[in-house]
């Protein structure tokens, strides 16, 4: 008997599973931009989420050093170089006041595989992650392929972007398993106050709930804003948390692709397990310029912190001069998160675009300016606009866009 011809349906090519991922629209984006770019027109992309600072000249000399250095040169631990889990588990008490046994470190290629890792470790098809929105696109995502199943909570700009305990418990099932919690936010730049970090986390506690906190943004705050841990505010949580963290934003590391994990020793342990079939062990020589990242001074990271104030209130200054546009002040990271949702439906350049999608489209083609338009974060009637690049080209792209958005009717 001869063998059943292959399918020919496109679907049968590629997995339910991968084929429902929906490709990173803040990457897209900032693809688009670069890519115009290149055939001479001036456009001004603000989607990118990296910091456009170089990395700091203590980490180069350490990655040089590491290249030369034949123990670099083949397969180390899955978990991490131990010198490099020491100096995290050093670091996250410095910063946060958390303890953490170096054990219960987990290096990983970058904060998404750290985000991945921990939904993989902890989820089980059909269990529930509440996921406070605006959320960062990789999320959902993460949650999806690890069979879990993502329940939006979500916050507007009334609230400053926060959840409250209160819409958590509403959205609560029995087959809640996960809390993820962000703060400082992507997309919003929100940073919970302390009082609230306290109380999420005691509700988590009192429900039996597991929290992933993403720290990754934690010196990135301003106005005197702080932006504590929740294990240390709640330590009962701690046996129930996974916190995650990296190099990328801190110390403008985006490229190296070294981030982590803290957790319980057994989840850090089978977490572990999982990426040793994955990918096996970090570049040695990306986790030698991340020991020297983490075991250094804070002076680059605070000059950036600085350069980035003085660009976040010049951006929320242009854009309070154009009507139809709200913005809450952000507290935190690198974005700035203004409500457009006045201004859809209303004719600009002939044209009546219905949603930020439509409305981000337009204003690229017209004034040559790329923003995220908030579905990709789980919130239409907004724009993500990063302010991680150059101050005079924060403001042109600003401007260049109030001009187009002015002719609303």
């Amino acid at each position: 008997m001869s063998a059943p011809a292959p399918s020919s349906s496109p679907a049968a090519r590629v997995s339910a599973r991968i084929g429902g991922i929906t490709p990173s629209a803040t990457l897209a984006v900032d693809a688009k931009a670069r890519e115009l770019k290149a055939q001479g027109r001036p456009v001004i992309g603000f989607g990118a989420g990296q910091p456009d600072f170089p990395t700091p000249a203590n980490v180069l000399e350490a990655a040089e050093a590491a290249v030369r250095d034949k123990v670099n040169h083949g397969y180390t631990a899955a978990g991490g170089l131990p010198e490099l889990r020491e100096a995290i588990a050093a670091k996250t008490a410095r910063d946060s006041g958390f303890e953490v046994d170096p054990g219960r470190v987990l290096v990983t290629n970058g904060g998404k595989q750290a985000v991945y890792s921990a939904f993989a470790t902890l989820l089980d098809p059909g269990d529930e992650v509440l996921l406070p929105a605006p959320y960062w696109t990789t999320y959902p995502e993460s949650i999806a392929l690890a069979g879990g199943v993502p329940v939006q909570v979500t916050a507007d700009e009334t609230t400053g972007y926060l959840v409250t305990v209160e819409q958590l418990e509403a959205a609560r099932t029995p087959r809640t398993k996960v809390l993820l919690f962000v703060s400082p936010s992507n997309p919003t730049g929100a940073v919970y106050p302390r009082e609230q970090v306290e109380a999420i986390g005691r509700w988590a506690h009192e429900n039996n709930l597991w929290v992933i906190t993403d720290e990754i943004y934690e010196h990135l705050v301003y106005d005197g804003a702080e932006a504590p841990s929740m294990p240390v505010l709640v330590p009962e949580l701690a046996d129930r948390t996974i916190v995650l963290n990296g190099v990328a934003k801190t110390y403008s590391m985006t490229g190296w692709r070294v981030g982590w994990l803290l957790g319980p020793q057994d989840v850090v342990k089978a977490a572990t397990a999982y990426q040793s079939h994955l990918c096996g062990n970090v570049s040695n020589v990306a986790q030698r310029a991340a020991l020297a990242a983490v075991s250094g001074p804070l002076d680059a990271v605070f000059a950036m912190r600085e350069a980035f104030d003085a660009r976040r209130k010049k951006a929320l200054s242009l854009l309070s001069e154009i009507p139809g546009v709200e913005t809450p002040v952000p507290l935190g990271a690198f974005y700035v998160y203004p409500s457009v949702k006045a201004l859809l439906g209303k004719e600009i350049r002939g044209e009546r675009p219905a949603d930020t999608v439509a409305l981000a489209d337009l204003i690229l083609r017209e004034a040559e300016v790329a923003v995220v338009p908030g579905e990709a974060f789980g919130t239409p009637g907004y724009f993500r606009i990063s302010y991680a690049l150059d101050e005079n080209d924060l403001a042109e792209g600003i401007t260049r866009m109030g001009r187009l958005l002015a002719e609303a009717r």
